[in-house]
């Protein structure tokens, strides 16, 4: 089947794409639309998140084909893409993503075999962030919440919800490790609050934070989401604005252990 590029899927559009491409194994970019996710659910497909760390290749492999000050999340994609054994790629172009995805699309349709199928999610249903909100360790949380993305069914049961003593919004990061600096009750904004409510363009809830928590804004670096970031930090009363590439260094983790304990975080 010839690469694709569809910006809303139908279900016919859907039932004949699966059935003829024989898809087994897939793999996503950002949060395609639900009407995907659903179908492929419904196949049985699996599904493989390429924005996260999912093989041991050097991210360097990505070299011979994006620049380096591509954000580290899309250099991922690129590895995952080329060392994965997949049937297809769903990646999402539109406004739940970002431009540079629209162009890793056509990088991916290039040196890869296999469709490449561009998709739009401007999804508006409302699941709810209840993990956003739970009380549970910030790297488990947001493990749960990117390992959702590969679902189109809310949550069956609900975790204990809390009140926030610190937030952290932003993109998950690709090290997860800066995470476990947070307590658990630390709550979730940004756009893995938009992940978990499955409505990635949703940019209304993407800028809302809660002005009387204190807040590490945070984006990988090279992203375009620094931009919000560091303008809702300096508009927020008690704000950090962070950035890191590829890991989180010991700089930056200063800063945040430095942030949370001046903030009131129990040592």
């Amino acid at each position: 089947m010839a690469a694709s590029t569809i910006t809303r899927i139908s279900r016919a559009t859907a039932d004949w794409i699966l059935p003829a491409a024989g898809l087994k194994e897939v793999g996503i970019v950002g949060l395609p639309p639900l009407e995907i996710i659903r179908f492929l659910n419904e196949h049985g497909v699996r599904i493989h998140d390429l924005d996260a760390l999912l093989t041991r290749a050097d991210l360097e492999t990505s070299a011979p084909y994006l620049p380096r000050v591509y954000c580290a999340i899309l250099r991922t994609v690129m590895v995952n893409s080329l060392h994965l054994d997949l049937d297809a790629i769903f990646i999402d172009v539109g406004p739940g993503k970002c431009d540079s995805a629209f162009h890793v699309a056509a990088v991916l349709e290039d040196a890869l075999s296999i469709p490449v199928i561009r998709t739009e999610n401007t999804d508006m249903e409302k699941f709810g962030t209840p993990l956003c909100q739970a009380k549970m360790p910030l790297f488990d949380k947001m493990l749960a919440i990117t390992e959702g993305v590969k679902s189109a069914d809310p949550l069956d049961t609900l975790p204990p919800s809390c009140p926030p003593s610190f937030g952290f919004w932003g993109v998950p990061p690709r090290d997860f490790s800066i995470l476990q600096l947070f307590p658990d009750t630390t709550h979730v904004y940004g756009w893995t609050r938009c992940m978990e409510n499955k409505t990635p363009a949703n940019h209304a809830l993407e800028a809302y934070c809660n002005p009387d928590v204190p807040t590490v804004f945070f984006a990988q670096t090279f992203c375009a989401k620094t931009a919000l970031a560091k303008l809702l930090a300096r508009k927020h009363p008690c704000g950090l604005y962070l950035d890191a590439d590829v890991t989180a260094g010991s700089s930056a983790k200063a800063k945040i252990q430095a942030f949370l304990e001046l903030r009131g975080k129990p040592t």
